[in-house]
C-alpha cells in the first residue's frame, strides 16, 4: 500500500515535497540555525544542500510506501515531518519546525498525523530518537502517545553539535498489534 501525497490534520496539510520546494524549505527552516542543535542531518549550508535532501525524499518515496512531508499551516511551510522505513513492518518518525511554529502543538499533531498514517501502512512498530538535552521534543513524542524506551548509547550523531560524535538518544515507540 502506497501512502497518500497528502495527509491532513485539524490545522495542518502535511504533503510530500517537490523539487520546486527547494528554496521554500532553504528559507523556512532547513538553513536556520535556531533549528539545527538537536537535528540528527546537518543544516543546510546552501540550496543545493536543500536540492539533495529533495533527491533523497524522492528516492525514499519511490522504494517505501512513504518517506519525508512537508508540514504546511494554511498555505505557510513550516516544517517537515514524516516516515523513514527500516522494513515494512519497521519505521522512524521525527519533525523539524520553523522557530514561529515552536510552541504551538504543530509538533505533536504532526507525529499524531504520522502515528495515524503508520497505523494504515501496516507498519507495527514506529519509533523516534530525540537528544536526551531536548526536553521540548521528548513531551511532543509522549503527548504523541509513544512510550519511552530509554537511552540508546552512543548510537546518534548530532552534528550540529559535534560533527561525528555518536551521542547517547532516548528512544520512544509505540507498537501496533
Amino acid at each position: 500500500m502506497k501512502a497518500p501525497d497528502r495527509v491532513d490534520t485539524e490545522r495542518l496539510n502535511l504533503r510530500r515535497p517537490a523539487a520546486s520546494d527547494a528554496e521554500a524549505i532553504f528559507n523556512r527552516y532547513a538553513g536556520d540555525e535556531r533549528v539545527g542543535e538537536f537535528l540528527a542531518w546537518p543544516v543546510h549550508r546552501t540550496l543545493d544542500d536543500t536540492r539533495q535532501f529533495l533527491a533523497f525524499a524522492d528516492a525514499e518515496w519511490r522504494m517505501w510506501p512513504a518517506g519525508p512531508f512537508l508540514i504546511y499551516r494554511h498555505d505557510e511551510l513550516i516544517g517537515s515531518t514524516g516516515l523513514a522505513f527500516e522494513s515494512k513492518s519497521r519505521a522512524s518518525t521525527g519533525y523539524v519546525l520553523a522557530p514561529d511554529a515552536w510552541g504551538c502543538g504543530y509538533a505533536t499533531e504532526a507525529v499524531l498525523g504520522m502515528k495515524t498514517l503508520a497505523a494504515e501502512l501496516g507498519i507495527k512498530r514506529l519509533y523516534a530518537g530525540v537528544h536526551p538535552g531536548h526536553r521540548a521534543s521528548a513531551r511532543v513524542l509522549e503527548k504523541a502517545g509513544f512510550r519511552d524506551d530509554g537511552i540508546a548509547k552512543a548510537c546518534a550523531e548530532f552534528p550540529n553539535q559535534a560533527p561525528g560524535v555518536l551521542q547517547d538518544v532516548r528512544l520512544y515507540a509505540v507498537d501496533f498489534r
